[in-house]
């Protein structure tokens, strides 16, 4: 093939074409997910001010800072942005580690749309959480339709297929350290002290040498179940996370005017949730379990070996047949598995929503009982109602425990077992991109076992067409190319339009 660069060789020419990754870097719809995420990071047109100037023609009043500005950097191709996101997801990797190892891998450039070999890194790691906080939550889901579609287009699996579905629920737990009073106590204490210096509070005492030892004897008197004598360490600890705060609270009127809105707006954040560990008891409902999370929340799912985990309910559904993932949604508060099926199911309707399409049997289990009336357009099928179901939905319902080996991928090959976004929004952006993760390696293991078949005929038959151009032929064979996203080129040599290929 022709190149345009005399000194590098183009992507297509080094790789195996029949890879997988590269198989669905010309099978997935691009197009379209450049055109929906792409007026996100448009520039804006502001409406500008208006001055008095004057010049020769005497005073008058002009406008200025109108219009949309062309200044800044120009932003990064969407196409290499998401494909960040989805390898980052299917590989299980930090946004460190897939931007470093892009820059080793052509395969996962040629995926991301590159037509050379680039040595240097795609962009920052931070780059990665920028543009994933900008799509937002509608923004990812976007992704995880995009690999539905793909699967569609591809013939991997069946519309009809979207019909039956199952939905179960998990617990997505936080990056935090597990939640021990006497930890919590001592770090607000530490936190404190140094937001309070940071506005130019100083303090009579801090008690860091005490906290420190305190909290080592903790430690020690539970290790060795001596709960008497580590009741007693907690109650000091509370103590002195009592002074810290009664000393921040006399002294904060006084740099009000001083210290920096910012600043003060941290010391106050800190100071309330520090005096909610101080007062909070084992049995009270909203407790605060981390400091910088305070959106996390116990639950409890029956499990002998766990039987708390620390983070957000998320629900996760998938086809009935094929395992493909249709939805992901995270739901704070805990509800009751029932309360969130209509809401899961109308993130899969909406997901499915180009195919015309609605989930009309959803296999559950026994958590989701008593939602019939919520649900009225789609049948629910446990095995509570065993003696009232038919012969085949008692032969459905024997695969409803497949969701759970997806669940277990979601969370150790797709990163769902520890979610290290911010807040809420975090960890519902976390949900739905394991998800999209999980539907690229299904894409990917789809392509392995010939379920895609590599789509070169397509191309070699528009290179014979440009080389022996035929009106008859292009008039017959135009309306196969137009289902295929592929435009006739203009006449043209055949080793300039292979030059294109791929």
């Amino acid at each position: 093939m022709m190149t345009d660069d005399f000194f590098r060789a183009r992507l297509d020419q080094m790789i195996d074409l029949r890879h997988p990754l590269a198989v669905l870097a010309r099978r997935m719809p691009w197009g379209q997910l450049e055109a929906v995420l792409g007026p996100t990071f448009q520039r804006r047109d502001r409406e500008g001010r208006v001055v008095a100037v004057d010049d020769l023609f005497g005073p008058s009043l002009q406008t200025v800072g109108g219009g949309v500005s062309a200044a800044g950097r120009p932003r990064l191709p969407i196409r290499l942005m998401a494909s960040l996101l989805y390898l980052k997801h299917a590989f299980n990797l930090s946004d460190e580690a897939v931007v470093e190892r892009w820059s080793e891998n052509v395969v996962w450039q040629y995926f991301s749309g590159q037509e050379y070999y680039e040595p240097r890194l795609p962009c920052d790691a931070t780059q990665v959480g920028r543009f994933r906080k900008a799509i937002g939550e509608a923004g990812v889901e976007e992704l995880l339709r995009a690999t539905v579609d793909t699967a569609v287009v591809t013939q991997a699996v069946r519309p009809q297929e979207f019909e039956r579905i199952i939905v179960d629920t998990t617990v997505q737990e936080k990056a935090i350290a597990h939640p021990v009073d006497s930890r919590l106590l001592e770090l607000a204490r530490a936190k404190v002290v140094q937001a309070a210096k940071a506005v130019g509070i100083s303090l009579k005492q801090t008690y860091a040498r005490e906290g420190a030892l305190l909290r080592r004897k903790a430690g020690g008197y539970a290790h060795a179940r001596q709960f008497k004598r580590l009741r007693r360490v907690v109650k000091r600890q509370r103590t002195i996370l009592g002074i810290v705060l009664r000393a921040v609270q006399r002294q904060r009127a006084q740099v009000s005017g001083v210290a920096s809105a910012t600043a003060l707006s941290h010391l106050d954040t800190l100071w309330q949730r520090a005096e909610r560990i101080r007062t909070q008891q084992p049995k009270d409902k909203n407790k605060l379990y981390a400091l910088h999370a305070p959106e996390v929340e116990c639950i409890g799912k029956g499990k002998a070996r766990k039987p708390y985990e620390f983070g957000v309910k998320a629900s996760v559904a998938v086809t009935y047949a094929q395992g493909l993932m249709v939805g992901a949604r995270t739901f704070p508060g805990n509800p009751y598995d029932g309360h969130l099926l209509h809401a899961q199911l109308e993130q899969t309707t909406i997901l499915l929503e180009p195919h015309a399409i609605a989930p009309q049997q959803v296999l559950v289990d026994l958590g989701f009982r008593g939602v019939d009336a919520d649900n009225p357009k789609v049948e629910i099928i446990h095995r509570g109602k065993y003696r009232s179901l038919s012969r085949r939905q008692r032969r459905w319902l024997k695969r409803r425990q497949a969701i759970e080996p997806a669940i277990g991928h979601l969370k150790q090959d797709h990163r769902m077992d520890r979610c290290w976004l911010q807040g809420a929004l975090g960890d519902a952006l976390h949900a739905v991109l394991c998800a999209a993760g999980y539907n690229l390696r299904w894409l990917i293991r789809a392509v392995l076992r010939g379920r895609i078949k590599p789509r070169f005929w397509p191309l070699w038959l528009r290179a014979w067409l440009v080389y022996w151009p035929s009106p008859a032929a292009t008039a017959r064979l135009r309306p196969r190319f137009e289902r295929l996203d592929l435009t006739l080129p203009p006449t043209a040599s055949a080793g300039q339009m292979l030059s294109n290929v791929g």
